[in-house]
């Protein structure tokens, strides 16, 4: 089973457009109705849908670490700091992992970008 990805709302429109092109289940935070939400009510959103949140804000790294650490379950994280990964590397790196992985390879994990 593929994996579905979450977007964070400071993640490009372009890598959203760009991944639903290539066949990925994406959603947007902006979709859902859930622009401005907290790190920690936002992770809950994504592991509610069952999808995996790809971000490019560093405190998010903060409240999986947290979780990791007291053993709440989350959904994972991808992380790419957006100054060192480009758009099209994101669309590439996330649709190999998409495409290829099983959720429960991401399951309460972190994930960095590039590959």
């Amino acid at each position: 089973m593929p994996i579905s990805l979450y977007m964070d709302e400071h993640v490009p429109r372009a890598i959203t457009v760009a991944l639903r092109i290539r066949g990925v289940d994406v959603i947007a935070a902006q979709e859902d109705k859930a622009v401005g939400f907290s790190d920690t009510k936002l992770l809950d959103r994504a592991a509610d849908l069952k999808r995996v949140l790809f971000t490019h804000d560093d405190d998010l790294l903060a409240e999986a670490t947290r979780r990791q650490e007291a053993g709440i379950f989350f959904c994972g994280v991808i992380y790419a700091h957006p100054l060192r990964t480009s758009i099209g590397a994101c669309i590439n790196d996330l649709e190999i992992i998409a495409q290829a992985g099983e959720p429960e390879d991401l399951a309460n994990r972190v994930e960095f970008l590039p590959l």
